[in-house]
């Protein structure tokens, strides 16, 4: 198990910052649950996500990921419609957190 945060929910954001360190073969439900009560103290205006790994082939890969905190506040998000070559349409997902503000100044 491992906890992250992010300021930008954007679906295709898959850096999202790490909280503390990962959680590996931890057996004891009460150390998770620490690891997360002591996230949502620290970050209160961010989003949380916890992710489950499965180590049974070997090698670390995600099988379980899923938002645990949310702001109160969510700006969302607007479709940017543009005409691309040969009247194709390009549609673009742009966040309101993201526009007009930098890095930690989103909310």
């Amino acid at each position: 198990m491992n906890v992250e945060y992010t300021d930008d929910p954007h679906p295709r954001n898959s850096y999202w910052e790490l909280w503390g360190l990962p959680l590996f073969d931890i057996k004891d439900v009460a150390a998770v649950m620490f690891e997360l009560a002591e996230a949502r103290k620290a970050i209160t205006k961010s989003y949380i996500r916890m992710n489950a790994f499965d180590a049974s082939y070997g090698t670390e890969s995600c099988c379980m990921s899923f938002i645990v905190n949310r702001p109160s506040n969510e700006p969302g998000f607007w479709l940017d419609r543009q005409e691309g070559p040969s009247r194709r349409i390009i549609y673009t997902i742009k966040s309101y957190a993201v526009e007009g503000n930098g890095s930690g100044n989103r909310y």
